[in-house]
């Protein structure tokens, strides 16, 4: 792993590392540690960002990170591959979840802990569950962002975002309007200055495999914003997963995870 300086868009600049995965592929990931005068928690809280973000604007920015110091956690947020400061590629099979959820297990397994808790929203919420069902060192999970198509579709939920649409959209953004299903998020890429191309790649790759929600043993929060349309009728996702709990906080799919009331809700559900 090599060390490198980011800049955050709020709070304390955190320490960037890049690990090299098996495939060659460069993954980046983000620590901050515990605010001072607080008692620290042990246990690092993992997070993982959704499609076109990544750690500094979906976490950082939006004041995640700065609530989880705040309360005593040392944080580390992944930025998947094609994402951030990660490794990019045209390459579809570099892609999908799956994939991501290797990345992720392995930056855990560098961080030399016993254990980890799990944060992810949208497309990292697929990465954290499929991780969860595999990796014992997940203490508890949170997962937001996703409903009932994770249950019925087997993955984010493309009966209402079709990932080849968004992959067209995305490799022909110059051709004309975009559909209005995804106007908003290519508009979010452009602004973040996401590789348009990993996206596409991404997108085309999306898990719809299913996730194994029964080998999922730890705590588990589902979290979803009231008008988020890849979120709907979340209770189907947290009634698969044995005891899951259910959290609804106001919002569409960009703007619940920035609501104060989402982050305090983590931090309350990672607390126990």
């Amino acid at each position: 792993m090599a060390d490198s300086p980011a800049a955050a868009g709020a709070g304390p600049a955190p320490r960037t590392s890049v690990l090299v995965v098996d495939d060659g592929t460069e993954v980046a990931h983000h620590h901050w540690e515990p605010d001072t005068g607080v008692d620290p928690d042990p246990v690092p809280v993992v997070l993982q960002h959704g499609f076109s973000a990544h750690t500094l604007v979906e976490w950082a920015d939006r004041g995640t990170v700065a609530a989880l110091t705040a309360a005593g956690r040392r944080v580390v947020g992944i930025d998947a591959r094609g994402h951030g400061m990660s490794g990019k590629s045209p390459d579809l099979a570099r892609y999908g979840e799956p994939r991501m959820a290797r990345d992720l297990r392995a930056v855990v397994a560098a961080l030399g802990v016993a254990a980890v808790d799990l944060v992810g929203y949208s497309m990292g919420a697929v990465v954290a569950l499929l991780t969860a069902a595999e990796e014992p060192a997940v203490r508890r999970l949170v997962v937001g962002g996703v409903g009932a198509g994770v249950v019925e579709v087997g993955g984010v939920d493309t009966r209402v975002l079709p990932n080849d649409v968004l992959a067209d959209a995305l490799l022909a953004r110059d051709a004309g309007p975009p559909p209005p299903e995804v106007a908003g998020m290519l508009a979010f890429a452009a602004a973040v200055g996401a590789d348009f191309p990993s996206l596409a790649a991404q997108a085309r790759a999306a898990h719809q495999g299913g996730v194994d929600l029964a080998a999922i043993t730890a705590p588990t929060l589902v979290i979803s914003g009231d008008d988020d349309p890849l979120a709907r009728r979340p209770h189907v996702l947290a009634d698969a997963i044995a005891g899951a709990r259910l959290h609804v906080v106001a919002g569409d799919h960009g703007t619940a995870v920035g609501n104060p009331a989402f982050r305090a809700a983590v931090v309350d559900f990672l607390r126990g």
